[in-house]
């Protein structure tokens, strides 16, 4: 029998927007695209832009700061966060405007409410009609999670952080992954005493440990209160504050406490047990490097299926997913090399192997430098900065490159391109040193700091 539509896509974020708009205005397919929130995802409106945002707010009193030490009659005053709230929504919408009128120019079918699935072809919508199409995308994103034990006692997440009526004046983030970090830095800048706990060694598990071990020195140097190997054991309102006792005895009132101790993948409730389909721990839909389930008319893009939760992967893997099914060329994304950015201050920038990911598949020089700024240095600022390659000492070529520095995150998208090129150490010193910037110590440090053999 014809089916209502060649793909129904599930979820309205970057992923599935992305494979919606590429089928229908590329490929010809007949698209419709369900969502139950607001047309964007997480990264348009509850995660990286409206982050993004906040932390271009919270720099300004440091550059007024700059600012005096250069010379110049600067003053801040306080900052209005209703004042921040109200242009930070009228973005949001102008943007998410956007996503819809892209999904319109491409003919797509848009339904403002939830849909679940009914069987390998056939969704059903949240007043109970039912639409058949040939494929079906699952790109519902992830969302946060708070430990069961203090769910329901007025914390906030990720979610409701942009939705404050108010400034706190004080606040707890619980969580030391990059979510975390970065909000703490945010808060700090603002203004906000800001307390973090991490009940692991080291915060931003999973990258490179020097940079990591450099990043927490430099926001427990600006200000924030960081704690590790520490861990909430109560909590209760008292005084129209949020009373947290520690396992290391900082126990302390706060006017809000924001958790950000992960995220899971969406699929609860979209009907994946009645078809059948067995998630992987953590509640990931597995997929093939073409972004396919078990069930041949079933895919998943994006956070959902938990490769590489970030947004430009979600759009290549979407784009992918388009090619492959309805442009009749196979495509897929390699999830191997990477580059991605933290927006703690200072940014830190990163692609390729950690050290010590790299010293576990053989022999590495390491070339790090770590030195204060000309900028910071002027302004009488201690702030350093550290710049790292990894290279292999059989090939020399350069596995990784990370950067923790102010404007990492641009810096480390051109040395994304030469580490993905397969450049040589010797290629980076064959490449001119542009004078005076921070990124000149990435062709110019010529003597490794350390070795490591097999």
């Amino acid at each position: 029998m014809p089916f209502d539509y060649d793909l129904f896509v599930i979820g309205g974020g970057s992923g599935g927007v992305r494979a919606a708009r590429i089928a229908a205005s590329e490929h010809g397919a007949k698209v419709a695209l369900a969502e139950e929130y607001r047309m964007g995802g997480t990264c348009v409106i509850r995660g990286c832009v409206p982050k993004k945002l906040m932390v271009f707010a919270s720099e300004y009193p440091g550059r007024v700061a700059d600012a005096q030490a250069y010379g110049w009659d600067a003053q801040i005053g306080a900052f209005d966060w209703g004042a921040f709230r109200a242009k930070l929504d009228a973005e949001l919408d102008r943007l998410e405007g956007i996503y819809r009128k892209g999904l319109d120019g491409a003919g797509v079918t848009v339904f403002d409410c939830r849909a679940t699935l009914d069987d390998p072809h056939t969704v059903e919508l949240a007043d109970g009609r039912k639409i058949t199409a040939r494929h079906i995308l699952i790109a519902t994103g992830g969302t946060p999670v708070v430990p069961e034990k203090w769910q329901g006692q007025g914390v906030m997440t990720s979610n409701e952080v942009f939705l404050m009526d108010s400034l706190p004046k004080s606040l707890l983030i619980v969580g030391g992954g990059y979510i975390a970090s970065e909000f703490a830095c945010i808060f700090n800048g603002m203004g906000v005493k800001t307390t973090q706990f991490y009940r692991g060694a080291q915060i931003l598990r999973g990258f490179d440990e020097e940079a990591r071990g450099h990043i927490a020195d430099e926001m427990a140097a600006n200000g924030v209160d960081l704690h590790l190997g520490t861990d909430v054991v109560e909590m209760r309102s008292e005084g129209g504050q949020t009373f947290v006792k520690s396992s290391t005895g900082h126990d302390t009132s706060y006017d809000a406490v924001m958790f950000a101790t992960g995220r899971k993948p969406a699929t609860d409730g979209l009907g994946l047990d009645k078809l059948g389909l067995e998630l992987a721990p953590g509640g990931a839909i597995p997929v093939d490097r073409y972004s396919q389930t078990a069930i041949p008319s079933i895919y998943a893009v994006g956070d959902v299926t938990n490769r590489a939760n970030l947004t430009p992967v979600a759009i290549r893997e979407g784009h992918a997913f388009a090619d492959t099914v309805f442009g009749g060329t196979p495509r897929y994304f390699d999830h191997g090399l990477i580059p991605t950015a933290v927006f703690t201050r200072p940014e830190f920038g990163t692609v390729g192997l950690t050290e010590e990911e790299a010293r576990a598949q053989g022999p590495v020089d390491v070339y790090s430098a770590a030195f204060r700024p000309m900028h910071s240095l002027f302004a009488g600022r201690n702030s350093r900065a550290m710049m790292k390659l990894i290279v292999c000492a059989k090939t020399d070529r350069v596995l990784g490159c990370h950067i923790v520095a102010d404007g990492a995150g641009e810096m480390i998208q051109l040395a994304g391109v030469a580490v993905s090129m397969g450049a040589t150490k010797a290629q980076f010193d064959a490449t001119l040193a542009v004078h005076p910037t921070m990124a000149e110590e990435l062709v110019t440090m010529r003597k490794p700091t350390r070795s490591h053999a097999d």
